[in-house]
């Protein structure tokens, strides 16, 4: 048995009335919920005082708070998880919803990049939340490769992929370096880079280095090994993360403005990246984190839905989210971002919309 439902089962059919309504009021207006208010609404005549009694039960089992000494309720954050894990009820995507997220990917062969910005404006707009869009690693075979110089302790690397797609990124090459051999280094991964892969050229440079060592000058050849290091090591991810609609996190309750801010000049600095896709590797579907569940938003007492989504071969490329405060309505962002996850799959696959 789950931890939301053994806590639902200690509780009597008043006592999941009385939480169930004052959840869901919480998360409709963002107000504390008042037992007055509830007395009213319950589907059994009972007064404010038996509803105020079981408020105060509820509050001693740790579901819920006051925020203010004569105030209603408002769930705590247990109180949302046993909610949404144990009483929710999600609802169907809205057809305008639909409608909105598959315009995005209109045409027959979208361009990842632009096709994926389009759906993270379109999952901010929706759910008036920001979105994350983490894109796929780019796997198709470099073309060529190119070394360029800025200043002595920086450097450019350029890589053109067979389907047309240029990826340049600014570097510390190691000391030393001069003109002759950035072109040494670029001249010798050229001539090995033909119909491959990053990831594949990596460990065929890796080969070669071992027994070309002799022949290949000593800073080409660090710039050789630190350029496509550049690209593959976990320290600098290939993914890139798509964060749109901050003002409407910033605009939202969620508590300490100062915080939001540090959240998304995290983001953008891409330091996350892996971990945020880690949240999504418990496997195919939508998975909520509620404030400090998140150990990337946690600071910002915000909440993530988020899932992953697959390529042809069932394997996670890569995630979409929505990231919002904790009264987040969850009952319509998890299938809206379910929904999305599932059409940017199937698109990335060459499988269309049907």
């Amino acid at each position: 048995m789950s931890d939301a439902s053994r806590r639902l089962s200690e509780m009597n059919e008043r006592s999941r009335e009385v939480f169930r309504r004052v959840v869901e009021g919480y998360l409709d207006t963002g107000d504390p919920v008042g037992s007055r208010t509830l007395s009213r609404t319950m589907s059994e005549r009972v007064s404010a005082a038996t509803v105020r009694n079981v408020m105060q039960d509820l509050e001693y089992m740790g579901l819920l708070d006051s925020p203010h000494v004569s105030a209603g309720r408002i769930p705590t954050q247990a109180g949302l998880r046993i909610f949404v894990d144990g009483l929710m009820e999600v609802s169907q995507v809205a057809a305008a919803d639909r409608e909105m997220i598959d315009a995005t990917l209109g045409g027959n062969q979208p361009e990842v990049a632009s096709a994926l910005d389009k759906i993270g404006a379109a999952l901010s707009a929706i759910t008036r939340s920001a979105s994350l869009v983490l894109t796929p690693k780019h796997e198709a075979p470099i073309r060529h490769i190119e070394f360029v110089s800025l200043a002595a302790d920086r450097a450019l690397v350029v890589l053109v992929f067979a389907d047309g797609m240029v990826e340049n990124r600014v570097f510390t090459p190691p000391l030393g370096q001069t003109p002759s051999s950035m072109r040494e280094a670029a001249n010798f991964l050229n001539a090995l880079v033909e119909g491959r892969t990053l990831s594949e050229l990596r460990l065929h440079v890796t080969r070669e280095i071992a027994e070309r060592r002799q022949e290949l000058d000593s800073l080409a050849r660090e710039l050789a090994e630190s350029g496509l290091a550049l690209w593959e090591n976990a320290g600098e991810p290939q993914e890139r993360l798509i964060v749109r609609g901050r003002a409407n996190l910033i605009d939202s309750e969620v508590a300490d403005l100062d915080r939001v801010r540090s959240l998304f000049d995290d983001l953008e600095r891409k330091r996350d990246i892996a971990e945020f896709l880690d949240l999504t590797e418990g496997g195919a579907g939508v998975r909520i984190f509620i404030g400090s569940e998140n150990k990337l938003f946690s600071l910002s007492g915000s909440s993530l839905v988020v899932s992953p989504y697959m390529n042809a071969d069932r394997k996670i490329i890569g995630a979409v989210g929505v990231i919002g405060p904790t009264r987040l309505n969850y009952a319509r962002i998890v299938p809206i971002v379910d929904y999305t996850a599932q059409l940017v799959g199937r698109v990335l696959s060459g499988q269309g919309k049907g």
